[in-house]
Formats: structure tokens, sequence, C-alpha cells
């Protein structure tokens, strides 16, 4: 008997997820020091994490002990924070877990969620980790949600789990009202992926403000999706968080792994929650330099910027190719995202970094 003929065809056959590798790997590959590195791919935020956190896990203690299996503290902060009470919220090892157990929850092989490509790649990645069916509703040209598809899509497949992230990864759009009316009307349960909420702010209006989360308390088929990663430069920790419908809760609870947040991710996302004007400075200094990244970006004739509510720039490339692009900038020590799916094969995506990185990756745009 050959073990490898026991595993699963689908898993077998199916394809890898590509993540973004580590600064010190990335360093190695390229030959150079990491300190010479301006790393612009996956989205982190450039200012690391507050000075709390820091004071936190130097002064981390009973890391021999199993953490609290309620993460109780953590979600009691939380409730704080979004308003809304602990009971609708579940802590997770990052939003990736929390996504993975709404899959546990709800899908049996041969169920199907709906997508709408190009987007984050998790959703799809962990549909069919469980046997499910991905039906994809392609974004239109301008990456707005073709919610009228959407709706055909719906009631054609019945797809039990519908995810939308606002704002969009790798766009940065936003969904807007009506739009996300419509969906939740529709006989399906809405995930919303809020993990770049944060930097969505318009019009004087702070992103948290515009957050859909605590309309989780009113609707039965309402999902949202946190993460630390971003707003509190926690991505090494592994936190994030998630509202849901109290019905859905026990069996939440029943199927999470036990002691899955550790007690260095759960003292310092607390300890973040402790610096929230730390926080908002940094989410401010982000957004200005966003708005000044994509001005000079349209200022470089081979990029079109899309115009973003998140901390990264998606950027058509006009007139050369998008791969040997990055890979130019690559040798200028500037990590940026390509994309190789269908309809992003010609663009970048660039993470909106502190001034003086701003400066550099336009300096080597301009000359290369």
């Amino acid at each position: 008997m050959n073990p490898l003929d026991l595993i699963r065809s689908d898993i077998a056959t199916m394809e890898a997820y590509t993540p973004i590798f580590p600064f010190d790997v990335l360093a190695a590959r390229l030959g150079r020091a990491p300190e010479t590195i301006i790393k612009l791919d996956a989205n982190e935020n450039p200012y690391g994490p507050s000075p709390k956190v820091r004071e936190a896990l130097a002064d981390l203690r009973d890391i021999n002990i199993y953490p609290d299996p309620g993460s109780e503290a953590l979600r009691a902060r939380l409730a704080g924070f979004t308003g809304v009470p602990a009971e609708y919220l579940l802590a997770g090892a990052g939003a990736d877990e929390l996504i993975d157990l709404l899959m546990r929850l709800f899908l049996q092989p041969g169920d199907a969620i709906l997508d709408c490509p190009p987007t984050f790649g998790m959703y799809s990645f962990d549909a069919a980790l469980h046997g499910a069916n991905v039906i994809a509703v392609p974004r239109r040209a301008d990456f707005a949600l073709d919610v009228d598809a959407i709706e055909d899509a719906v009631y054609e497949y019945r797809p039990k789990l519908l995810f939308v992230a606002s704002p969009n990864n790798p766009d940065g759009g936003w969904v807007a009202d009506a739009d996300l009316e419509r969906l939740l009307s529709l006989p399906v349960v809405v995930v919303l992926d809020e993990a770049y909420i944060e930097f969505a702010g318009v019009d004087g209006v702070p992103g948290m403000a515009r957050s859909r989360i605590r309309r989780v308390c009113e609707l039965d088929n309402l999902i949202v999706l946190r993460t630390f990663s971003k707003l509190a430069a926690l991505a090494g920790l592994r936190v994030g968080y998630g509202a849901f419908p109290l019905a859905s809760m026990p069996h939440l609870w029943k199927i999470k792994q036990p002691y899955n947040v550790s007690v260095a991710a759960s003292a310092a996302a607390i300890a973040a929650l402790d610096d929230l004007d730390w926080l908002a400075d940094k989410v401010e200094r982000i957004v200005a330099e966003r708005a000044r990244l994509f001005d000079l970006l349209a200022s470089i004739s081979c990029l079109r910027p899309y115009p973003s509510h998140a901390n990264f720039i998606l950027c058509k490339v006009v007139g050369r190719d998008a791969l040997a692009l990055k890979r130019a900038l690559e040798k200028e020590g500037i990590l940026v995202r390509h994309y190789s799916s269908a309809g992003l094969s010609d663009h970048i995506r660039i993470t909106v970094g502190r001034p003086e990185q701003v400066e550099r990756v336009i300096e080597a745009l301009r000359r290369i």
C-alpha cells in the first residue's frame, strides 16, 4: 500500500496558497541586509506595534500555562472597543482561523460558497479544503461588486456563505450601503471581512465609524471579521476576532480549538487596545501618506493607480510588463506585490509605507 494513494484526491490536485515570505527569508534571497529592504508587499503596518505592546510582551508571565480558552479578557476589551457585547464576539488565531471555522460550521462536501474575485484568496482556498464548490462572480472592470450577478447566482446555486471584503483586497474598494443591503436581503449568510476598516475614513468620518460590525446584533445573516494585523501591527502574532449572530455562537465554541489564541497574542492585543490614541495617530499618518502616494504614482507614466480605502494602492501597469517591473524594484531592494491571476497579471499592489519609504519607491520607479 502506498500511503499517498490515501490522500484526498481533491487535496492532491488543488493549488497551494501562495504566502508572502518573512522578512529574513526575503532578505537572504535578495542577498541584501534586512535594513536595506523596503517591504511593501503584504499590507503590513510600517510603524510596528505600540510601545505598550512591547512592554506587555517583555513582561509576559505564565507562558507555561495554557491560555484562557474563552479569551475572556480580550473579548471584554473588544466589547468596549467595538460596541458589540462580548457574547457576540469570538477571538481567533488571525481572521484566517475564523474563516476556516465558518467553513467547518456551515459547509459539507458539495455545498457552495459565493466568492467575488479578485479578492482575498483564503475564501476560495478554505472552501477547497472543505470540499465545497466555489461560485465565482467576478467583479466589474472597476472592481465594484456585480450585485445583479450575485443575486442571480445566489438563487441559482444556493450557496450557504457569501464572502465580501470591504475595503476589498487587492483594490481597496468600498462596498456601498445600498449594495450591502441588497446582499443582506438574500437567502445567504454574508461574511463581511473588515480587515482594513480602520483606514476607510472619508470626509472626516473615522474608518471605525464606518464599520458595520454593530449590525450583527440586529441581523441573523451577517458576520463581520476583523484583525489586529493591520491596525495594531500584530501580523506576526496572529490574532483576529469576529462578531457572529448569537444563535451560531454555541456551535462555534464547540468546534474551535480549545486554546486557539496564545498568551502572547492575547496580551499584545489587549495592550494595543490600551493605546488607542497611538493607534489613531498611526492610522492618520497612513491615510495621509496614502493620498500622497496616490498622487505620486499617478505621475508615473506607466502606472494607473486605483483609489483605495485601505493601507495599499493597486496599480495597473501600462506599456510595460508588470512582473518585470516588480523584479526591477526587487533589485532596488523594494518589494511590492504582483499578481498572476486572470485580470490582474498587469497589476502591482504597493503597501503604504512611511514617508521616507514612499520617497524611495517613487525615486526608484522614476529611475526604472
